[in-house]
C-alpha cells in the first residue's frame, strides 16, 4: 500500500490476526507482512495513526482490550506459512537435519570407525568388546554425541521437541544466539552424561531438548516480551518424564538405558542462560 507506515514490529509467532480482525472493523487500513523474521503491520494515515494502532496492541497485550473473532476472521491478512517459519529458524532445521543423519548412521550400521569420530570418547573393538580412549585433542565430541540417535522413538521424540522449542527461541534469540545456546547447552549436558555414567556409547539431542525448555521456561520470567514459554502441561510432561527416567521406571519397562545426567544438565544449563539471557534483554531494553 503507498503512503504507509509501520505501526508494529512484532515476533512471528504473534497471532495477529484478532488485532487485524479489528483493525478491519475501524475502517482502519492496515497490511501484515514479514520482513527480517519478523512481522510487519503497517498502517495508512500517517504517524498519528500508527501511534493509535501501537496504543491499541499494547492495551490488547495487557488485557485491557478484549477481541473475539467469528467464523473466518478479517480478509486480506497475511499470516507466516510454514515456509517462513522454516526460513526463520534455519539453525534449528539444520540441527533436526543432522540428528536425522546421526540417526541414519546408527541405523544402517554404519562401519563402527565412522560412528567412533562421533562419540564422546574414542574407541576401539578388542576381542568384540568396546575399549575407550581419552579424547586428546578430539574437541569437537564434546557436541558430535547430540547428533546421534539410536531408535525411531529416540529420533521423533527429540526431533519434534527441538523444533518445537527451538524454533521459537531461535525467532525470539536469532540464528547466531541459537547457535551458541546450542553449543554450550550440547557440551554441558553431554560432559555431564561422561562425568555421571563414564566412557559410554551414548547421545541424542535429549539433553539440549531439555536446555531448551529450561530456556523458555525461564527466560521469559525475567523478560516478558519474549512470549515463548511453554504451557504448565507441557512442562509437567516433561519434568514429569524426567523424574520417570531418573527412578529408573523406563529402563524397567525395556526401553533401555536413559541419559539422565545429560537431561538435567540440559535443563539447568538451559535454565541459567535463560536468567542470564533474559535479565540482559530487560535490563537493555529499559536503558533504551
Amino acid at each position: 500500500m503507498p503512503g504507509t507506515t509501520t505501526a508494529l514490529r512484532v515476533d512471528v509467532e504473534e497471532d495477529l490476526l484478532p488485532l487485524s480482525a479489528l483493525l478491519h472493523q475501524r475502517g482502519v487500513a492496515h497490511r501484515i507482512f514479514e520482513e527480517g523474521g519478523r512481522q510487519v503491520l503497517e498502517v495508512q494515515g500517517g504517524e498519528q495513526q500508527a501511534r493509535q494502532v501501537a496504543a491499541l496492541y499494547q492495551a490488547w497485550r495487557r488485557g485491557e482490550v478484549r477481541i473475539e473473532l467469528s467464523g473466518q476472521g478479517a480478509p486480506g491478512v497475511v499470516r507466516p506459512g510454514s515456509g517462513l517459519r522454516l526460513r526463520s529458524a534455519p539453525v534449528t532445521v539444520l540441527l533436526v537435519a543432522l540428528s536425522l543423519v546421526g540417526f541414519l548412521l546408527v541405523y544402517f550400521q554404519a562401519p563402527l570407525t565412522w560412528l567412533g569420530q562421533f562419540t564422546f570418547t574414542p574407541f576401539e573393538v578388542v576381542q568384540g568388546k568396546l575399549q575407550f580412549e581419552p579424547m586428546g585433542g578430539q574437541y569437537w565430541r564434546l557436541l558430535t554425541p547430540a547428533f546421534l540417535h539410536f531408535g525411531w522413538l529416540h529420533i521423533v521424540f527429540n526431533s519434534l521437541w527441538l523444533w518445537e522449542l527451538g524454533s521459537k527461541v531461535e525467532r525470539v534469540m536469532g540464528s547466531v544466539n541459537m547457535l551458541l545456546l546450542f553449543m554450550v547447552i550440547a557440551l554441558v549436558s553431554n560432559t555431564s552424561q561422561f562425568v555421571f555414567g563414564g566412557p559410554g556409547l551414548f547421545g541424542g539431542m535429549s539433553g539440549v531438548v531439555y536446555g531448551l525448555l529450561g530456556f523458555s521456561w525461564v527466560g521469559p520470567l525475567l523478560q516478558p516480551r519474549w512470549l515463548i514459554q511453554p504451557a504448565p502441561a507441557i512442562m509437567l510432561f516433561m519434568v514429569g518424564w524426567l523424574v520417570v527416567c531418573m527412578v529408573g521406571l523406563v529402563e524397567v519397562l525395556g526401553f533401555g538405558a536413559i541419559a539422565n545426567a545429560a537431561h538435567l544438565g540440559g535443563l539447568l544449563c538451559g535454565g541459567l542462560l535463560g536468567a542470564a539471557f533474559g535479565l540482559l534483554s530487560r535490563l537493555t531494553k529499559e536503558q533504551a
